[in-house]
């Protein structure tokens, strides 16, 4: 298929409409130099420049949530993941992104009725007891309605809508091609690795659109959440739930925003930070699986001072060794620790990226030091972590998509608790946590069982190396075996060839010389000097020049390399 600036031609329309929506939202002047008008008007678009500037009296991060949520589903997605990205965006942006919400109305149940009967098997009203035509909620992937099984149970079904899979996948190839152009035409955007940022960000939306995986999601969480009475995930109900649909207990409680509703209740506002504090530390310290999207809308207070969390169609995962980083930059900024701080931000920063490690490391020193002499329980943890974030900003550089969703979900969560309790401290809650995990990892048996593994680890390489010489001698036999040699001092080992060369060359000519000359000596007329033959002469006393110059060189270039020593 043909492609105009690497965009298919089948696209080519709804990149019209792309570029419409930033001009007439102000953005014009993205639209030139990303080089969409170029290309559209090549294929015949013709661009209304006359209201590429009706908006611009709008401030710029303005002017983007609005295109954004013109732009539909994916785009509001993108923001809302945007909003995360406090190490790319100052805090005027992270603003707006966090407005960011679709504007989609309800689908009639009549429009999802014929998938309801693929994935249930029959109509919705023969399924459940009770089935309540009017949404609960609408959003821009799902809509959920209430329902009541034939045993009794309150449950929540929710609804993929119809043909979304397909949009979203469309603009999901349009905008890695319209990455690719910007990492081209916007070379300040390189440190960032757009097109990186958007294959990440297509996978979360792909997870987000199986429902099914979404229930995966919340049995992993329940299984985790075991140990914590107090915490309730909704149970899944898995006859009837599918990847474009999902059924879950209702829970019934007070929404996290519902502040008024939860005094009215007497429930105990500073006991639920508390344990909505140690739930979340539990999921990001311990499990390293976490809810990615906590805001006040996906928690709910339940009566004897219980929490309920819904919604897992975006989670967050951390392996052991970002668990390990994770713990050692916590402590660091809890204790004031400016090189724990540091190390742990360059190893995060250091893959694919040019680190300023001097300045990073005087601005994190000079950033913990403003802490010194703080109560602990005035450590603001959550604002500590935005302003590291801001810091590796300044520095030009980016976080991984793992860390800023954590860092974005932690600082969602503290301002919960801080709303549920103003005294509230993250800081005072973490560092026991943080203390007693430390304290296990080094702990006689977790040694031991480390250590067993990587003996393991060891036995599995020597098992594979006959096998690997094997593969290797192979290659070798068939002329098909490569050396790379990197070297950060290449350069200054080709100066050393290039100076070695030319003393082996005037080595050899001080040799030729010695070697005419005495030629010469033997041979007898000519012009003479001092009784012997002039060219003769001439030719001894020029290599014995070069050679002086030569031996002086030698022990000049031994002397340097001492001193380096």
């Amino acid at each position: 298929m043909s492609t105009v600036h690497g965009v298919r031609r089948s696209s080519l329309g709804r990149l019209n409409e792309i570029a419409g929506v930033l001009m007439r939202h102000g953005l014009g002047e993205l639209v030139r130099r990303w080089g969409l008008a170029g290309a559209l008007e090549k294929a015949g678009h013709r661009l209304h420049w006359e209201h590429a500037a009706d908006l611009a009296q709008l401030p710029p991060p303005v002017q983007l949530r609005k295109a954004l949520e013109e732009l539909g589903p994916t785009f509001v997605k993108l923001g809302q993941i945007l909003a995360g990205r406090a190490d790319m965006f100052g805090p005027e942006w992270i603003a707006e992104f966090e407005k960011l919400h679709s504007h989609v109305p309800a689908l009639p149940l009549d429009d999802l009725r014929t998938q309801l009967r693929e994935d249930l098997g029959d109509e919705p009203e023969a399924v459940f007891a009770r089935f309540d035509p009017e949404p609960l909620a609408a959003a821009s992937i799902a809509q959920v309605h209430r329902a009541r099984l034939k045993d009794g149970s309150e449950v929540i079904v929710k609804i993929r809508r119809p043909g979304i899979r397909e949009v979203i996948e469309a603009d999901l190839r349009l905008l890695d091609r319209l990455a690719a152009l910007a990492e081209a035409e916007l070379p300040a955007l390189a440190p960032y690795r757009p097109r990186q940022l958007l294959r990440e960000f297509g996978r979360s939306l792909q997870r987000e659109l199986d429902l099914a995986s979404e229930c995966r999601h919340a049995e992993r969480l329940a299984r985790n959440m075991a140990a914590l009475p107090f915490v309730q995930i909704p149970r899944i109900h898995w006859a009837w739930t599918r990847e474009r649909v999902n059924v879950q207990d209702y829970v019934e409680g007070i929404a996290g925003h519902d502040l008024d509703r939860l005094d009215a209740t007497g429930l105990d506002r500073r006991l639920l930070a508390r344990r909505g504090a140690q739930a979340v530390l539990k999921m990001i310290v311990e499990d390293g699986f976490f809810h990615a999207d906590p805001h006040p809308g996906n928690v709910f207070y339940l009566p004897d001072n219980r929490l309920a969390f819904i919604d897992f169609g975006m989670v967050g995962h951390l392996s052991m060794r970002r668990r390990q980083q994770l713990l050692k930059l916590l402590l660091g900024l809890v204790q004031r620790e400016p090189r724990a701080v540091a190390d742990v931000l360059v190893d995060w920063t250091r893959d694919g990226q040019a680190v300023p490690v001097e300045r990073l490391e005087s601005d994190i020193e000079a950033f913990v030091d403003q802490y010194h002499g703080t109560p602990l329980a005035e450590l603001n943890l959550g604002r500590m972590l935005l302003d590291v974030t801001t810091l590796l900003r300044e520095n030009h550089l980016a976080l991984p998509a793992d860390l800023a969703l954590l860092i974005k979900a932690f600082i969602t969560l503290e301002g919960l608790g801080r709303g549920l309790d103003p005294d509230f401290s993250m800081t005072s809650e973490a560092l026991p946590l943080l203390q007693q995990v430390v304290r296990a990892r080094y702990r006689p048996r977790a040694l031991a069982g480390r250590a067993w593994g990587s003996w393991l680890r060891l036995l599995e390489v020597a098992e594979q190396l006959p096998q690997d010489l094997s593969h290797l001698l192979r290659r070798a036999r068939q002329g098909r075996m490569g050396l790379d040699i990197e070297s950060r001092s290449l350069r200054h080992v080709g100066k050393q060839l290039d100076r070695a060369a030319n003393r082996l060359s005037l080595a050899l000519i001080i040799a030729a010389l010695i070697i005419g000359s005495s030629i010469v000596m033997t041979v007898g007329g000519g012009p003479t000097l001092l009784g012997l033959p002039a060219f003769g002469l001439l030719g001894f006393l020029g290599a014995g020049i070069g050679a002086l110059w030569l031996g002086r060189a030698i022990w000049r270039s031994h002397r340097h390399e001492d001193d380096e020593l």
